[in-house]
């Protein structure tokens, strides 16, 4: 290196000669540092409830409790924003959705040229790989590979946008056509003299919960008792009566439920018609042959009230796990990959989803809301040999949080502008004895798709504090320790005085922390 550098000194002058010193100690640096190979695995929609190594009451995920008993499993981890697009931003970033200004699927197109963990990862000379579902409306930056699905992409033949920007179609079901081609980039296509980050991001499980079709009779002879507040009436909650997130009044009896038949129409029935026309002959021969018997008997039956309610939740929680266990299969794919190959020493395998979901709390599907089935959400990690820690992580996380833990990973300098606070410390065990205790939440896409009223608040270990506003000016409190489901609005109720004025006061912190330009004002307020 002496030599190698005298003779850049001697062929280079001035500036120019302090800049190429400057990028050789940056390289020795770079060598010094070791850094670890990163797979993040995320999911869309996918809820803790249905994860075996969170909830036993419905489903086993073998391949996934793998991740989990060989590393660790967060019990306490959040979103910033219950929904795709913004969420997905905000963990690229790592900034709240006020700071990457992707606030919503609808209005929102990702600027693609800001900073995001990839392109600082690239700088560090790592490998990038993004393969499946992007959602940011641009096309990926800071990728050395990358193949998209279009949207929210489709189950069956999917297409997938390339880097030459051609669209293409692909024959089979899209978590495995996913997984094969983020096997086959790390098998044949990444330089690997390098280390690498390949984000696999998939499609499923989300709406419409379309299964493979050697999984289709699944789960069929189990029945599952209805959540407690299935048939919630939403007393004192004004915004959560003005959704359409309904299991019995807005889940679309053939979009959602599958009962095509040529004389029933639905809102959303050449949708449906759509997706299942991507399927080749046979594919749909044996979609038809799974679900025309079941077809036949509902419109036999034709079960009404709360039997129907019931039938459309059995429904429901059954097509969602035969796509889960698609989804757990290919996870174990890239697991048995990793380990084959020698790389599971010298990886972090990181597993989540982008927000949590509704599987029949409170009567609903779909997320958005703070409460806790959609604002939690999923997280595990198998960490590298270096790092000993094992079990439960008990720390407030949040997805603006994944950023700085992967640049920490790699020896990048974690910039100022990020809003998260880097993992490694919880990975190694350490109890930082300053660690968070309160996460912010924003949520702005209204009027839109399931009418969830804007909102934003304040989670604490034991309070939740929320604001509606723009059409509507509601606060709710809940005590998550006495009232775990969120069925009992305490605010303004005798006694919370004291706590509601010190989560405001923590509430407007937060906001300007993160400099949200929709504030609430402690001094301004009525209450």
């Amino acid at each position: 290196m002496k030599n190698l550098q005298s003779g850049l000194l001697y062929s280079l002058t001035g500036a120019a000669a302090v800049a190429s010193l400057s990028s050789c100690s940056s390289q020795k640096k770079a060598e010094e540092q070791k850094q670890y190979n990163i797979v993040y695995i995320m999911t869309d929609d996918h809820t803790a409830q249905m994860m075996s190594c969170y909830d036993h009451r419905y489903m086993e995920t073998p391949n996934l409790d793998r991740i989990a008993a060989d590393g660790v499993r967060f019990t306490n981890s959040f979103v910033a924003n219950s929904l795709s697009g913004p969420s997905r931003a905000c963990m690229i970033t790592g900034k709240h959705s006020c700071a990457n200004k992707f606030y919503d699927n609808t209005t929102c197109v990702f600027d693609a040229s800001q900073q995001t963990f990839p392109k600082l990862l690239q700088k560090a000379g790592y490998e990038t790989a993004l393969i499946g579902k992007w959602h940011l409306e641009s096309l990926p930056t800071g990728f050395n590979y990358w193949e998209i699905v279009p949207g929210q992409g489709d189950y069956y033949n999917p297409d997938f946008i390339t880097q030459n920007n051609d669209t293409i179609q692909k024959h089979g079901y899209v978590t495995n056509l996913i997984t094969d081609d983020a096997i086959n980039w790390m098998e044949n296509q990444r330089d690997k003299d390098k280390p690498f980050c390949i984000l696999i991001h998939h499609k499923a499980i989300h709406r419409n919960w379309l299964a493979d079709t050697c999984n289709l009779a699944l789960y069929e002879d189990k029945t599952f008792p209805l959540p407690d507040n299935f048939f919630d009436d939403y007393e004192g909650r004004p915004a959560a009566a003005a959704q359409e997130m309904s299991i019995v009044k807005d889940m679309d009896m053939i979009y959602d439920l599958k009962m095509l038949r040529p004389d029933k129409q639905s809102r959303l029935k050449s949708m449906y018609e759509k997706y299942i026309g991507r399927m080749d002959e046979g594919q749909r021969a044996a979609w038809d042959k799974f679900y025309g018997p079941i077809i036949d008997d509902f419109y036999k039956k034709n079960p009404q009230g709360k039997e129907l309610a019931n039938w459309k939740f059995q429904r429901y929680i059954r097509d969602y796990m035969k796509t889960v266990k698609s989804l757990d299969d290919n996870v174990g794919r890239v697991l048995d990959y990793l380990k084959e190959k020698g790389l599971e020493d010298n990886t972090l395998v990181v597993y989540t989803s982008d927000q949590g979901f509704y599987m029949g709390e409170h009567g609903w599907f779909d997320k958005r809301f703070m409460y806790e089935e959609s604002m939690r959400t999923p997280l595990i990690m198998r960490l590298p040999k270096d790092f000993q820690r094992k079990g439960d992580i008990d720390e407030m996380v949040q997805n603006i949080d994944y950023a700085p833990t992967f640049l920490e990973l790699a020896g990048v300098e974690v910039p100022e502008d990020i809003q998260g606070v880097s993992l490694v410390p919880l990975l190694k065990g350490e109890k930082p004895a300053d660690w968070r205790k309160a996460l912010y939440y924003h949520f702005y896409e209204y009027p839109a798709e399931h009418m969830v009223k804007r909102h934003y608040g304040v989670r604490t270990d034991r309070y939740k504090l929320i604001h509606f506003y723009n059409d509507i000016d509601v606060w709710e409190l809940y005590d998550l320790q006495a009232d775990p489901t969120e069925m009992r609005n305490i605010y303004g109720q005798p006694g919370t005085e004291d706590i509601t004025k010190e989560l405001k006061v923590q509430l407007s912190a937060l906001q300007e922390q993160y400099n949200d330009p929709v504030r609430f004002s402690p001094e301004r307020d009525k209450e």
